[in-house]
């Protein structure tokens, strides 16, 4: 649970059962896990299922929303600390990252108008945290070595990013009359999101060498280095199929092969992450419980998918898009399980409160 030291407020809501102070920065992963895997199923011709979680996605994104408002205006001092706290405050992208998501997903299902407006929540707020997040959680800390707080979770950064890049390419082809201002939006947030990636790549492998190695911090947001690269893949296979444009024609070759060497990095990347995973908890013995942050390996296992069916399909290779529609039952599964006990948890936690 979510401590605020001494706020007062913290006395008025011990008795409740739950309250908006405990809420995760993170939480947002919800939105992008259940999005992507309701693309996934659209994908793959499964309409019903598919709007279903589009159904849950959209309650689920509300929700937060209000929860959210209701947490920055009652407890601020909460939204600070998270703010200051240098491992979770890269939490706050996944809101951007589930706009970007759940835009998409209304965009295949013809809510232009919606889209368009998750777009502009989306870049406005993915550009407002960027230069936010990084200024207060590492050039404002006195605190040294910065780089011990590095963790999976700074990559949902990048997956914001990328997620601006995929609406905007999907809706170049809808909105004709700001088709350019979509491609070049699309281009260079693509673009910033390779070159963040290797960044944060870089700090958090350096972490990951040079400090002390904690079964208990292997948490499942690593798994967003894999979501991460899978996303850029959609974005740059998004790209390719847009019209022409000097942005577009400029970078075309380039984002579309470098989205094939992403994707078998991508896929190599799988097998060392579910090793980490037995490493945790089958030789650590770390237990397995429902977190919020299973929802950041629901969010990359539903993304792989996609990102093979686009591949496949934008350039014509088989054996991509057959690994792309063979992985959409892992990421159901995994979507499956990760709610199952998310509900679970919410029901136990009222009982044990009542």
């Amino acid at each position: 649970m979510h401590t605020i030291g001494s706020d007062s407020s913290t006395a008025s809501v011990t008795t409740k059962w739950w309250s908006p102070v405990d809420l995760t920065p993170g939480y947002f992963a919800l939105v992008m896990g259940t999005g992507i895997v309701s693309v996934a199923l659209h994908l793959c011709g499964y309409a019903v299922v598919s709007r279903l979680l589009l159904a849950i996605t959209v309650v689920a994104y509300v929700v937060l929303v209000v929860l959210n408002l209701w947490r920055i205006i009652a407890y601020r001092s909460a939204v600070v600390s998270d703010v200051s706290d240098i491992a979770r405050s890269f939490g706050f992208f996944t809101f951007v990252a589930g706009s970007g998501v759940i835009g998409s997903r209304l965009a295949m299902a013809g809510w232009w108008t919606a889209a368009a407006v998750l777009l502009i929540v989306a870049a406005v707020s993915w550009l407002f945290l960027g230069y936010i997040v990084p200024v207060v959680a590492v050039l404002g800390r006195a605190e040294r070595p910065i780089i011990k707080g590095a963790n999976g979770l700074w990559f949902v950064w990048i997956v914001g990013a990328q997620s601006v890049a995929m609406l905007s390419a999907t809706l170049e082809p809808i909105l004709a009359g700001a088709r350019e201002i979509l491609a070049i939006t699309a281009v260079f947030a693509w673009s910033l999101g390779m070159i963040l990636y290797v960044a944060v790549a870089m700090f958090v492998a350096l972490r990951l060498m040079t400090f002390p190695l904690d079964p208990r911090d292997f948490n499942p947001t690593y798994w967003i280095s894999m979501g991460a690269l899978a996303i850029t893949v959609v974005a740059a296979a998004r790209i390719a199929e847009m019209a022409s444009a000097p942005m577009v024609d400029a970078t075309r070759g380039l984002v579309a092969g470098t989205a094939v060497l992403l994707w078998c990095f991508a896929t190599w990347l799988i097998p060392a992450l579910f090793g980490v995973g037995v490493w945790r908890h089958v030789i650590h013995r770390v237990p397995l419980r429902y977190e919020p942050s299973l929802w950041s390996i629901v969010f990359p296992l539903g993304m792989y998918s996609v990102a093979g069916i686009y591949l496949g399909r934008v350039n014509e290779l088989p054996i991509v898009e057959a690994v792309g529609t063979a992985w959409l039952w892992v990421a159901v599964t995994a979507w499956a399980v990760t709610f199952v006990a998310m509900i679970r948890a919410i029901l136990l936690r009222i009982i044990r409160r009542r």
